[in-house]
């Protein structure tokens, strides 16, 4: 297994990380994790030298309000010693924080819950426009001080959902250690994007990646994409192509992977074995270059999610419905777009809210007909 520093932590990681967010299940019900088998993949990733495991509150549960199953299982999975093995990365639930009282009686009970004195890799999670000043006023910066001075957790950082701007002004806020975005090959002005990635690691700060496989919509693409992938020299999976695509960057400290199958778990520790950074040859950057400009040209709604027509009067989560809708399209209908279009509805956020008032059409950059997109979205989906 390779290893990476992870910035001003100063520990050594493992390339691949293991994200306990898509464990397998029995049925269909996301509380009920298969524990023998999901255990077993955890602890044959940790002897092949995966020395991160990530996983967080709600993961696992039935919404974002409690806490899941995922954290509890971590805890079992790292009985008989396997704790001493690795580093253990989870996070703050920063939706449910009101108040700083509220910040430490959610690590208290997350320490309860992994069966450990104390988490390596504490994250604030999922920050946004939305979270970020409700956690300032409330005293984030001190509650973390003081959780490292204790020693509930050795080092901080945040994992990230908005636009790059603030993204850069959180870096800034705080001193930081490590941060987690969302990064592959179909999203490198997504989010924090490259942008971030770049300027999180001139700050020196660690770097791990979610969704480097964009949901499993990187590894399931169609026809026309895999005619691309066999010109290439070496024979390799749509999953290998687009985690040696994010472990080509050297700003890249951890990749997280979601895995779900002992195959999973054995291909992508195969994959991490070997992927160095600037790896790639020039002709293979051309493949994946190629792949982009396929899956691009399927794009029905110019949506670059710049948020400027949020928030929606309506509660409707406009970016959200139009990235599921893209993908949908562009990855030849997957059933990922579709559960994640399920997710919107659920918070209450579908494109059938729409009344029409016109107010986010005043504000899009790119003249998107929002109105009309978003019912093309809805029959669809809904």
């Amino acid at each position: 297994m390779l290893y990476r520093r992870f910035g001003k932590t100063n520990e050594m990681v493992s390339a691949l990380g293991f994200g306990c967010m898509r464990l397998p299940i029995i049925g269909n019900d996301p509380t009920n994790i298969d524990e023998d088998k999901a255990i077993s993949m955890v602890r044959y990733a940790i002897a092949a030298g995966v020395n991160y495991v990530d996983t967080a509150y709600p993961y696992h549960g039935t919404g974002f309000m409690h806490g899941g199953a995922s954290e509890p299982f971590v805890a079992k999975a790292l009985r008989d010693g396997y704790r001493k093995k690795v580093k253990l990365a989870t996070k703050l639930p920063s939706w449910l924080i009101k108040t700083r009282a509220d910040m430490d009686r959610y690590l208290n009970e997350q320490l309860e819950r992994l069966e450990t004195d104390t988490i390596d890799f504490y994250l604030v999670h999922a920050l946004n426009k939305g979270l970020w000043p409700v956690l300032q006023e409330a005293g984030i910066g001190e509650f973390l001080d003081q959780a490292i001075k204790d020693g509930r957790i050795k080092h901080a950082g945040f994992s990230y959902h908005d636009q790059a701007g603030l993204f850069k002004e959180i870096v800034d806020s705080y001193d930081w250690s490590f941060c987690q975005i969302q990064y592959n090959y179909m999203d490198e002005e997504y989010q924090a994007g490259r942008a971030g990635l770049e300027y999180a690691a001139n700050k020196g700060l660690g770097i791990a990646i979610m969704e480097p496989l964009r949901g499993g919509n990187l590894v399931n693409i169609p026809d026309e994409a895999k005619a691309i992938v066999e010109q290439a020299d070496i024979m390799r999976t749509p999953a290998e192509w687009a985690l040696r695509w994010v472990w080509n960057h050297q700003e890249v400290s951890v990749v997280l992977s979601g895995m779900s199958t002992m195959d999973q778990v054995t291909e992508n520790i195969r994959v991490a074995q070997e992927a160095q950074v600037d790896s790639l040859t020039a002709k293979e950057m051309k493949i994946i270059d190629d792949i982009k400009t396929l899956f691009n040209a399927r794009t029905k709604v110019n949506c670059t999610a710049c948020a400027y027509c949020m928030p929606c009067p309506e509660g409707i989560n406009i970016p959200g419905c139009f990235s599921a809708y893209n993908d949908y399209w562009i990855f030849g209908g997957s059933p990922e777009p579709k559960q994640r279009y399920g997710i919107l509805a659920k918070l209450g956020a579908p494109a059938s809210k729409c009344v029409e008032c016109g107010s986010c059409e005043s504000h899009c950059p790119q003249g998107i007909a929002i109105r009309e997109e978003l019912k093309k979205a809805k029959e669809l989906f809904e």
